[in-house]
């Protein structure tokens, strides 16, 4: 609650006064984006595989990583997917074959690509459908479309299919893009943009390498006691803080969660320094020197010594965005 009524302040004050970056275009930076995403159109719909996607990453038992946990999926490091739409019309006849075209030069950009999915829906179960990456568009009267095969399969008894598109992806980072070419052997199909979609993993480098050491010591863990002085004064620990993207006005385009804890460290880091407060050697000599002469250097401080990543859901445009944000919340504290 007061980190929520803070940040309102801030932009409000900031809007009054107006001049420079305001407190809302640095959490938006912080958040990797250069603009506040635009309301998204009424119709648009969140992909079950992103909610399912972000449904995992919220389990209090699985570990504390930048990557998107994709089972079953090779897609190297992955922090963010991207849902497009077709930017095409819809055909009013059905096809056998159908053009697909997707806009995905503002994530070509800035981010590395390291998998693309094509998603088609409502299709004739069992039959078998081919998708190719249209290297050139054919001339009217003239030679018909360099084509090259990216994958082929069978529609699953729920209507739909799932198809690896990543080279042709890899392809118009420094090609055109021409689109997309499904054909399939039974009977033709309607194409309708909500129902064909293209996923995007990809990865904006913002949260760098990590081993396997600090993945072991980052899982997930419950906050410690609390812990008081006997002059009754609190030890540096972890206190409540959530902030609730309602109150701040970004509930138009954050789909989930709706807020999240954020939590701070706070407390006294009294001389001795006990095992329990997680302190470095350095506090600790610091905190000796100080307890000879408090004017020489101050006290050690309580700050976080372990944080976790959350994940956000969110709309911008015709795109459906899941991203990982690293280092958001606190999950430990210590004296440093």
């Amino acid at each position: 609650m007061m980190m929520t009524m803070m940040l309102r302040m801030m932009m409000m004050t900031w809007a009054v006064r107006g001049g420079g970056a305001s407190p809302e275009e640095g959490l938006l930076k912080l958040l990797g984006l250069h603009r506040r995403p635009h309301p998204p159109a009424p119709d648009l719909q969140v992909p079950q595989e992103l909610l399912d996607i972000y449904r995992r990453q919220q389990d209090p038992d699985s570990w504390d990583t930048m990557d998107l946990p994709l089972e079953g999926r090779h897609t190297r490091s992955a922090n963010t997917v991207t849902s497009f739409s077709h930017t095409g019309e819809n055909d009013k006849k059905p096809r056998r074959k159908f053009r697909l075209n997707f806009n995905i030069t503002e994530v070509l950009d800035k981010d590395t690509v390291t998998a693309a999915e094509l998603r088609l829906s409502s299709l004739q179960p069992g039959q078998r459908v081919q998708v190719h990456d249209i290297v050139q568009p054919g001339k009217k009267g003239g030679d018909g479309p360099i084509l090259r095969v990216l994958d082929s399969k069978k529609v699953g008894k729920d209507g739909s299919v799932l198809l690896d598109v990543t080279p042709a992806v890899e392809r118009w980072k420094s090609g055109t893009n021409h689109g997309l070419l499904v054909e399939g052997e039974g009977a033709p199909q309607r194409v309708k943009r909500d129902l064909h979609r293209m996923f995007l993993y990809s990865d904006d480098g913002r949260s760098g390498p990590r081993g396997l050491p600090e993945l072991l010591s980052r899982k997930k863990r419950a906050p410690g006691k609390t812990n008081r002085r006997k002059d009754g004064r609190s030890l540096c620990r972890r206190h409540p803080l959530y902030v609730n993207f309602k109150a701040v006005g970004w509930d138009d385009w954050i789909v989930a969660p709706p807020g999240y804890d954020a939590y701070y460290c706070h407390g006294d880091c009294p001389f001795p320094l006990a095992d329990h407060l997680n302190s470095t050697n350095h506090a600790i000599v610091q905190t000796l020197v100080h307890s000879v002469n408090p004017n020489a250097v101050p006290k050690a401080c309580c700050v976080p010594t372990q944080l976790s990543s959350i994940s956000m859901l969110y709309l911008d445009e015709g795109k459906v965005v899941l991203k990982n944000y690293q280092d958001m919340m606190v999950v430990g504290c210590g004296c440093r």
